[in-house]
């Protein structure tokens, strides 16, 4: 009993009034009903629900990685509608803020997607942030994020003690599959800026400068799902449901 009574008041200070000295155990027991109680102070809270209602429990995160044109976009819609999670691409948000009017910083996010660059780490995180305290969701994939160290150091400053990274579900796939895809979007009308050869060759150089080093970094922590992402999409998502069905959702 009093383990139970441990944890479900572990982390809340509770102080009583016992009233005046000289009382009876059965008067103090009477003066004791005025009870309050204060949740002690986080220095990080978990996110808030879109009602303002503190999450008991963290938001789960799974950051989903791979090259441009793996696939991540196609199956982090399967992964929403077969295990209900909110998927974030941090690439869309970014193009989102860019075209919206008097977005201070639409310009310099412009010229960061154009040149195949990464926009700056505050503005991604930021971003990210705001859009799953508006969803009040608990269950989020991060797509396209971190893709250098300066977006890992940047996640844990602003970000980790907030919610509970469960991995990383990274797709794997061959560059010219990849270019394949990308090429063949930008001819159907993506509307993207960033879909042909000339983008596509500094978004492939950034990859493998700067993301792939993080995806070895997660995978020597043991936090790597690495899927094939060759195959067509209903095969890869056949892998991709028993990754998260092992892990639990």
């Amino acid at each position: 009993m009093w383990r139970a009574l441990t944890q479900a008041v572990r982390g809340v200070t509770v102080s009583i009034d016992f009233g005046p000295r000289g009382l009876t155990p059965t008067q103090l027991l009477r003066h004791s009903k005025h009870i309050t109680t204060s949740t002690s102070s986080r220095r990080n809270q978990p996110l808030p629900r879109k009602n303002g209602i503190m999450s008991v429990e963290k938001p789960k995160v799974v950051f989903v990685l791979g090259g441009p044109g793996a696939g991540k976009g196609t199956q982090c819609s399967k992964i929403v509608d077969r295990f209900q999670f909110t998927h974030l691409s941090a690439g869309d948000l970014l193009r989102e803020e860019r075209s919206r009017e008097g977005s201070k910083f639409g310009i310099l996010i412009e010229d960061h997607i154009r040149n195949g660059k990464i926009v700056p780490v505050e503005v991604t995180c930021s971003l990210l942030e705001n859009a799953m305290r508006a969803s009040g969701k608990s269950r989020f994939l991060i797509d396209g994020f971190p893709r250098n160290q300066d977006n890992l150091d940047g996640w844990n400053r602003q970000m980790s003690e907030k919610v509970d990274m469960q991995f990383v579900l990274f797709f794997d796939c061959g560059e010219d599959v990849c270019v394949q895809r990308c090429l063949g979007r930008g001819q159907s009308g993506s509307g993207r800026s960033d879909d042909n050869m000339e983008s596509l060759k500094k978004r492939i150089q950034t990859y493998n400068n700067d993301s792939l080093p993080i995806i070895k970094f997660f995978e020597a922590a043991g936090q790597v799902k690495r899927i094939d992402a060759s195959p067509d999409a209903d095969n890869v998502f056949g892998e991709v449901e028993r990754v998260f069905l092992a892990s639990g959702f």
